[in-house]
Order: structure tokens, then sequence, then C-alpha cells
């Protein structure tokens, strides 16, 4: 920690009063700690057994997490030597969201334990006393006064130890997700308490500073921040303590993400609302599913996967350019009705492709099923293989190709973006009138973002044939409960940032993960996403990641205040 820091945190905790709010916030955590090693329930009737003493149940694992953290931010503010990097920022909101979460996962337990076995006589002391130790942290967190500074100039790292950083962080990320998506879908409450409190523990995350200062690394080191990215994603079916029970759901997520990313070029880049996007999806699929083998397939081919890869971006392409031809001329709301048309359209056509509304292609509404595996150079993706000492599966095997396929997705979005025609839509996007009367021709440019981001669509479509192994034409609604549709779609390019790589994949891994390990809710899902994004439109309306120009948009104090610092400078960045 700098000297600097260091004084502003003696000072700040001169007076008695936040001193002696800080140990008592170190006190009430270590409390909760010690909690989560006595019993909370006395049956095991409870999901994750909570019975046991001197070992936490995973339940309980998160609370001792919440406990941890909150006492090392506690010791931040102190001012104690070898903690002054956590809060770069100041440590009373990190503090205090970070002791929030805590208690607020660990009140959830309780009060679940308390539903389930239907008595409150079920819980133990042990979480009574947790409930009330969690509970103490987080109110003196909030009494704590408010220590918000501009953070000091990093202290220059050698580039191994910033390449160390880089890689602890990305296996501690890849720990968290792999956690939350293995949990267990007959334990929902897991899951809640594990959305809960990585929830709080991201917001004090950044509330502390610690995601700026991060940004700042990976910006020195783009290619190990590639790296590292790349062997994470690569990494996760090899450390599945279930096998390939939950790599589907990382499957539907890339396949989801991909989609998100191209109708980012359509609505995040050119400013185009699409509701129809998700026919560019099923045309992709319903290709591969007639050119790869299917036994009901009307045009009996067998073409190698590159070239049923090529047919569904190029059937996709003509289908884009077909539908934005005459559509583009549109603006605005006219625009998203045409294409929302479009989008039934294509689904009412699949379903009338039956041989007896129309001629017999796609088996109406039946769909085309028993698509077979694919197969490279003798490697069949349906079939377990052993790498590595490790058997994946064959979810695990697709979930790889769409490893493959997401990153180059993610460069071809990437050069796009910062290319002239990239440049070109977002002026298209910003003003149309401006940007036509400067010369660039409005038609041409967003017929290219049209049939660049239906092709790759139907990229992701021929990946997502085989996955499935049937194609059929409910599959690809406007909205419905099962994403990827195109309600979900442009939720996910809204919820995770507009113009951005990182805010749709991660919009879309919430819009799938969260409906998949929560199946009890999927009748009120379109109402809690609903509720999202009123709540995400008051509150972030940028987007959970946002780009600069975004927040330089919306939020007009952030406008105002010119970045004086190297360390502020490079995060807004």
């Amino acid at each position: 920690m700098s000297d600097t820091t260091y004084e502003a945190a003696t000072e700040t905790t001169a007076s008695g009063k936040p001193t002696a709010l800080l140990y008592t916030i170190i006190g009430g955590s270590l409390a909760t700690a010690i909690s989560t090693f006595l019993a909370w329930t006395w049956t095991t009737a409870f999901p994750g057994d909570l019975t046991i003493y001197g070992y936490p149940a995973p339940l309980q694992l998160l609370t001792l997490v919440g406990a941890i953290v909150t006492t090392a931010f506690a010791l931040s503010a102190l001012g104690i030597k070898g903690f002054g990097w956590l809060t770069p920022t100041g440590a009373r909101q990190a503090t205090w969201f970070m002791a929030l979460g805590t208690f607020a996962a660990t009140l959830y337990t309780a009060i679940s334990i308390i539903v389930e076995l239907g008595a409150l006589v079920d819980l133990e002391p042990g979480a009574a006393f947790a409930v009330i130790a969690a509970a103490v942290p987080a109110i003196a967190a909030y009494k704590l006064p408010d220590d918000t500074r501009k953070a000091a100039p990093a202290k220059q790292l050698p580039s191994w130890a910033e390449i160390l950083i880089i890689t602890a962080v990305f296996a501690l990320g890849l720990y968290v997700v792999t956690f939350g998506i293995d949990t267990d879908d007959k334990e929902p409450q897991l899951f809640i308490a594990y959305l809960i409190l990585v929830t709080f523990g991201t917001l004090a995350v950044f509330k502390s500073g610690l995601a700026d200062r991060m940004s700042v690394i990976t910006a020195n080191n783009r290619q190990v921040t590639v790296m590292a990215t790349l062997a994470a994603a690569i990494a996760f079916p090899f450390i599945q303590q279930s096998g390939d029970t939950y790599t589907l759901i990382a499957v539907n997520i890339l396949i989801f993400a991909t989609v998100a990313l191209g109708l980012n070029i359509v609505v995040g880049l050119a400013g185009l609302l699409d509701l129809g996007y998700v026919a560019f999806l099923g045309v992709g699929a319903y290709t591969a599913a007639l050119v790869s083998g299917a036994a009901s397939s009307a045009f009996g081919v067998q073409f190698p996967f590159w070239a049923a890869v090529l047919a569904g971006m190029a059937a996709s392409l003509v289908f884009g350019v077909v539908i934005g031809a005459p559509t583009l001329r549109l603006r605005g709301d006219y625009l998203a009705i045409v294409t929302l048309g479009f989008g039934e359209i294509f689904r009412i056509a699949m379903g009338n492709l039956d041989g007896t509304s129309g001629p017999k292609i796609t088996n109406g509404p039946n769909g085309i099923p028993n698509i077979p595996q694919l197969e490279f150079f003798g490697y069949n993706f349906g079939e377990p293989h052993t790498i590595l000492g490790v058997t994946l599966g064959a979810y695990a095997n697709y979930y790889l190709l769409m490893i493959l396929v997401m990153a180059l997705v993610i460069v071809v979005f990437a050069r796009a973006q910062n290319s002239r025609i990239g440049r070109a839509w977002v002026a298209i996007r910003e003003d149309e009138t401006a940007a036509t009367a400067m010369g660039i021709n409005g038609f041409r440019v967003k017929l290219i973002a049209f049939a660049l981001g239906a092709a790759l669509a139907g990229l992701a479509g021929t990946v997502q044939a085989h996955v499935n192994t049937t194609v059929v034409p409910e599959n690809y609604v406007f909205a419905g409960p099962v994403p990827p549709n195109s309600a979900f779609l442009l939720a996910a390019v809204i919820l995770g940032g507009m113009g951005t790589i990182r805010g749709p994949i991660l919009g879309s891994a919430l819009l799938f993960l969260i409906p998949a390990k929560l199946q009890f809710l999927q009748d009120y899902q379109l109402l809690g996403f609903g509720l999202a994004l009123i709540l995400l439109m008051r509150f972030r309306p940028e987007g959970l990641i946002a780009n600069k120009r975004a927040k330089l948009e919306y939020h007009d104090d952030t406008a105002d205040q010119a970045p004086t610092g190297p360390v502020t400078a490079k995060a807004g960045a």
C-alpha cells in the first residue's frame, strides 16, 4: 500500500467511532465464520446436510467466504499493512456491500430451512447465531463514514507479477462460475444463495476500485489476458465434478452468446431494432439439418461439417439480405414491426413445409429429427473421449467446438467494430440524417450490418442443430419459455451492454443460467426479466458492461470529470 493511501486510512480511523465500528465488523465477521462450523439444522431432510459440526456444507461455505472477504475489507479500512491494496478507492462501500451480501445469504438460508421443513424449531442454535453474527457487520459497515477517494497511482509491478495476478484472477473466476453451474438442480436454495453473494461481492469489488486496477493490468498484458481467458474457458469441462451433466448448460450459453453478439452488430453498433433475429439462427439450423445426412431430410445429402457451416452461414446471409433490402429504408418502430413479422413468417413457413400445406422439405411441425453427430477426422462428437486422463462426454466435445466458434465471432465483431464500416455503423446509430449528409450510404451500411449479423447467427445455428439433434419450428419464436428467442436475445444485448463484446456474453449467461437452475420460476421468468430491465434502465441504462461512450452519455457526472491520473485514464479506456 502506498504511503498516501495508508495515511488516508489512518486519518479516517483516527477518531474512536470509526475504529470501534471497524473492530465490530471484524469481530462480527469472525463470529460469522465460526458459526459455519456449527450445525444449522438437526435433520438431513433439508438439502445440503447442514447437520455436521466442524465441516461447512456448501451453503455454509458461502457464508464463510463472505465473512472472510468482509474481514479483509475491514482490515484494509483500518490501515493494516498488507491489506491496503484491497480498497484503492475507499473501503466503506466495499465493506458494506460484502457484509450485506453475507447477511442476506445467511438469512435466506435460515428462512429456507424454516419454510422447507415447516417449523422454526428446525433451526439449530448455530443458524440463529450465524444470522445474528452476520447482521452485526452489515449494520456497523452502514454506519461507517464515507471514505471514497480517487485511487492513488498504482505501484508499477514487474511483468511476472502482473501475469501471476491475471492467472490467479482467472483461476478464481473459473472456480466461482463452475461452482454456480455445478449446483444441484434439486437444491435451488444453494444457487439462490450463490447468486446473492456473487451479486453483492461483485458490487463490492467494483466499489473498492479493484476492478479498475485489474483493468489496468489486463490492458498492459493483452496477449496474456486473451490466453488466460481461452485457457480458463477450455479448462471448464476438465474440472466438472458431475461429468457431462451440466456441460449442456455451458454449451447452450455459448450458442446463446454467439447469436447475441451477432445481434449486437445490428442493434448495438448499427442501432437497428430487430425483433425477429432468431429466424437467422433457425435458417442456419435448418440448413445444417437438411445437408447433414438426417434420415428425414428432403435432400438426402451429407456434407462435411465445414461445408454445412458454410451452407448455413450463406443461407442466413441471403435470408438477411432478402429481409433487409426491402425493409431497411424504414426506421425505428416501423423497422421493428416489419422484422417481427418476418420472424413469425419464417416460423410459420417452416411449419407449413410438410407436404400438405406446402412442399415437403422440413416435415412441418414435426421438424427434422435424428441429425447425425459431428465427426472430424474420426473424432465422433457424440461419443465420450478420454483426454489428459479426463473423460469428456458429448456435450463437452460440443462445448470445445463452441469455444472456437465464439472466438471466431469475437474476432469478427472486434475487427468490424474498429473498421471503417464499424465507425459508419456508429454514425448511423447516433444520427442517420447527419451521417448521410456526411456522405455515408446509410442503406448499404445497414444492409451490411444485417447480412453480417445474420451470417454469425447462422454459424451458431449449424452447431445448435447437431447439439439438439433435432430442429423444430417452435424453437424459433419471438418470446417463449426457453431461450434463445428474439426477446431474450434482445434482452441479453441490452442487459449486458450494447456495442461491447463482454456485455452480451454476460447477459446471455445470466438469462440462460438463471432459468436453467431455477426451473420452478419458469412461469414467472418473463415477469422477472421485465422487472430486471426496468430496474436496469432506471439505475444503469448503459448495461452491466458499458463502453466509454455510453457511460458519458448516460451519466452527466462522469462526463464532467476529466481524468487526471494515469490509473483513471487507463481504467476508463
